[in-house]
C-alpha cells in the first residue's frame, strides 16, 4: 500500500529507516503524476515488507518540496539511509523503476 507522505510525518517514516524508500512527489493537476500513479501503488504491493512506497502532494506539502529541489513532476526520489541515493523525473514505465529498486536493494 502507498503510503502518504507529509511535512510533518517524512523524517518519523521515510527517512528514518534502513529500507529502501520509493517517494512520488505529484500534484492533483499534473497529468503524467495520474499517468504514473498506477505504476506506483503497483509497486508498493510487489515490494511491499522489501520498500517503503509513498508519495508527496506537493501543494500540501511545500517543506518537502523545498527540502529536495522539486521543480518538475513528477520527480520520484529513492532514498536509503536517509539519503537520496537515485532520481527519477517525469512518467517514465515501470521497468525502468524496477531496475533503480533493484539497483539499491542490494
Amino acid at each position: 500500500m502507498v503510503a502518504e507522505f507529509t511535512d510533518s510525518n517524512f523524517a518519523g517514516t521515510a527517512q528514518q529507516t534502513e529500507k529502501l524508500t520509493v517517494v512520488d512527489f505529484w500534484a492533483e493537476w499534473c497529468g503524467p503524476c495520474r499517468a504514473i500513479s498506477p505504476v506506483i501503488e503497483a509497486l508498493s504491493v510487489e515490494y511491499e515488507g522489501q520498500v517503503n512506497v509513498g508519495k508527496v502532494n506537493v501543494d500540501y506539502n511545500p517543506e518537502l518540496s523545498v527540502k529536495y529541489g522539486i521543480t518538475s513532476m513528477p520527480s520520484i526520489l529513492f532514498i536509503k539511509n536517509g539519503q537520496v541515493v537515485d532520481k527519477q523525473i517525469g512518467a517514465v514505465p515501470k521497468t525502468m523503476l524496477e531496475k533503480k529498486i533493484q539497483a539499491h536493494l542490494q
